[in-house]
């Protein structure tokens, strides 16, 4: 009788790595590390851009290993690891933490996703000075790019971080930092009126210096439009259709691990 067999719980492999170890390589074939030209690239050529959130080392290593382009630590950890109701209560030492153990994570599969920290509430609102501080407490983590909520008014926050070599994405549509002001998750961009001013935030955010746009809840020929329209800035949708440059999904939300019904985008 072999080893495995001898166990009381039948075939087990009793060499195996405790607590969920990670593997010390990918068994996949090596890829090169994904860049910001290179996710532009492919923006350029039509290829799409897939996106997951990832808050932790295990779920960063696997979807890395599986070939995502970029891994986006989301404040939605809030929500979807403490149990919270909106993403509102989370702070830049979660995020610190959690983009941290996702970076690790990637350094132990292929290390070659594009890795995006989220900007929490409260950590770039006051001033530009102050963005620049949670940017850097967030590369320092890990993160190849941070990505913040907002419109217009973020615009000069974004050009003073690019101007200092930090990548943005920026985020509009249902930005769920603002959803008490919203009124709730709903669909932005419904009006001719709150059309036009999101797609005059959109360009303005481009010409400050955002390489990615996450358009969330936007209606599907809106966020085609702007995706054709916004030449240098890779759009990414969630809740937006199929004709954005790339889809970004939460994972809890896609394995259906979670705590109230699916979003019908999933």
């Amino acid at each position: 009788m072999t080893e495995s067999t001898a166990h009381p719980a039948g075939n087990v492999n009793l060499h195996a790595t405790p607590y969920g170890t990670l593997p010390p390589a990918s068994p996949m074939p090596s890829r090169k590390p994904m860049s910001l030209p290179r996710l532009l690239e492919m923006r350029t050529r039509g290829e799409k851009i897939t996106m997951i959130t990832a808050y932790d080392a295990t779920f960063a290593a696997v979807a890395d290993a599986a070939g995502i382009e970029s891994i986006l630590v989301g404040d939605s950890l809030g929500m979807v690891c403490q149990g919270l109701h909106t993403t509102v209560g989370v702070t830049l030492e979660h995020m610190r933490y959690h983009t941290e153990m996702v970076s690790r994570g990637l350094r132990r599969a292929q290390a070659t996703a594009w890795l995006i920290g989220d900007m929490p509430f409260g950590s770039y609102q006051e001033s530009k000075e102050q963005a620049i501080r949670s940017a850097a407490v967030l590369m320092e983590a890990g993160a190849h790019m941070v990505k913040l909520e907002g419109g217009g008014w973020t615009t000069e926050t974004v050009h003073f971080l690019v101007e200092r070599g930090i990548p943005v994405c920026a985020h509009l549509g249902l930005t769920p930092q603002t959803v008490h002001s919203l009124g709730g998750y709903r669909v932005q961009g419904k009006t001719q009126a709150s059309a036009d001013l999101l797609k005059k935030e959109a360009h303005a955010l481009q010409d400050a210096g955002a390489s990615m746009l996450v358009l969330e809840m936007v209606p599907a020929p809106l966020s085609r439009e702007l995706t054709e329209e916004l030449t240098h800035c890779a759009t990414i949708g969630i809740g937006a259709g199929k004709g954005t440059a790339g889809q970004v999904l939460v994972m809890h939300d896609m394995l259906g691990l979670n705590l109230g019904k699916n979003p019908k985008f999933v």
